[in-house]
């Protein structure tokens, strides 16, 4: 078995590393992609059986969501998986659900806490379950940003946006100050109703630049010159009240960890190193790797769009290992490599693994309700008015 890995000698690359080559288990299968990216299994055969027993248990009583970058192991268990705005929607549609165990992050739990009944219970298997995104723009970070619009005159002429990954608290500020929520998905929806319905001259997009500047250059057609960036650790966002009346996006400095590792090189050398291949890439990702990619879209268009390719298909995927993983799992007949050379888990994400879920099972089960989400009424009100207009939105 030969390859071009730069490995010491003697040393037989393992599937993840052939799957960074975009290579399965046999590197001259015509297609190479056995299992690419899989990994062994790292369950407790007998946690697996306890989780079994305490769902079974449970059975109506409980609703486990999952998410897409979560572990294997864990979606095994999930009764429905999505991105976090459908997880919350499906959520709020199961009333009948006394318990929601959450298989996510910190923001995406609280997202269902608002939109389910007084009389479910959302659960989070993993308090430090976070999302770095989200921690990066705080309430108190988020008002002062707000005084400095409003000492440059351009407040009023303001609407805020803040992506689905922002916590309650600022779903709630977005919600106070008449804006409204996005996902990925309908970010430009979201920005078309801004600039559009409620006549904004401006739009401060939270909490992630990315996605901001990419769906406000590459769908409504401005120009990077109408974006400016607000980075809360320096005086006055480090931007002048100039440069603040100028702009038309004001993003505010954050990112996603995941998908801010991908950078312009990784699409070259995907492009040397597998003939025809496409690559599809979140609109989360740098603005010069979304330019380069083939195809944009939100988790669930990159799912799309890889189930209905032909067999004999070729990706490079930009977005979370796990998902990676499981799209090559899921099509043999098809080549999907990671774009990236080096692996990119979602770290938060995968603190929800087999031995934390399998403690929130067996406690709902014995009548025990551990690491509950809860968001407060006030906050959660205006959050909802957020979330309300974007469930509005065209």
């Amino acid at each position: 078995m030969t390859t071009d890995l730069d490995l010491p000698a003697g040393v037989t690359p393992t599937p993840l590393a052939l799957l960074l080559l975009g290579r399965g288990s046999d590197p001259d299968s015509e297609r190479g992609v056995d299992c690419p990216g899989a990994l062994p299994d790292a369950s407790d055969p007998d946690l697996v059986e306890r989780a079994r027993a305490a769902r079974a248990t449970l059975g109506e009583r409980a609703f486990v969501l999952g998410h897409h970058y979560q572990r294997e192991e864990v979606i095994r268990f999930a009764d429905v998986t999505g991105d976090s705005f459908k997880l919350a929607q499906r959520a709020a549609a199961r009333p009948d659900a006394e318990y929601v165990v959450f298989c996510g992050v910190h923001f995406m739990a609280e997202s269902a806490d608002i939109l389910t009944s007084d009389a479910q219970q959302v659960v989070l298997p993993d308090l430090a379950a976070g999302c770095s995104m989200a921690d990066m723009a705080t309430f108190d970070q988020v008002e002062d940003a707000w005084e400095v619009l409003e000492d440059a005159g351009v407040a009023d002429a303001t609407v805020p946006v803040t992506y689905m990954n922002s916590s309650a608290a600022i779903k709630g500020f977005t919600g106070r100050h008449r804006g409204t929520v996005c996902t990925s998905s309908n970010a430009r929806r979201a920005l078309d109703w801004a600039f559009g319905d409620r006549g904004a001259a401006k739009v401060l997009f939270l909490p992630d630049q990315h996605l901001g500047r990419n769906t406000a250059v590459l769908e409504l057609g401005m120009s990077l010159d109408d974006c400016v960036v607000f980075d809360p650790h320096k005086p006055g966002g480090g931007v002048s009240a100039d440069a603040l009346r100028a702009a038309r996006m004001i993003l505010w400095r954050g990112h996603c960890s995941v998908h801010g590792r991908f950078r312009r090189e990784a699409v070259d050398d995907v492009r040397a190193r597998i003939p025809g291949v496409r690559v599809i890439v979140h609109p989360e990702c740098r603005h010069e790797v979304v330019t380069a990619a083939d195809l944009v879209g939100s988790t669930e268009y990159i799912i799309r769009t890889v189930d209905a390719a032909p067999p004999g298909s070729a990706f490079a995927v930009g977005t979370e290992l796990n998902l990676v993983q499981r799209l090559a799992t899921r099509h043999p007949d098809k080549t999907v490599a990671f774009l990236e050379k080096t692996v990119c888990y979602c770290s938060t994400m995968n603190r929800i693994d087999l031995p934390h879920l399998v403690r929130s099972l067996e406690s709902l089960a014995a009548g025990q309700v551990v690491n509950r989400i809860t968001v407060d009424p006030e906050t959660a009100g205006h959050a909802r008015t957020a979330l309300d207009q974007m469930l509005a939105l065209p």
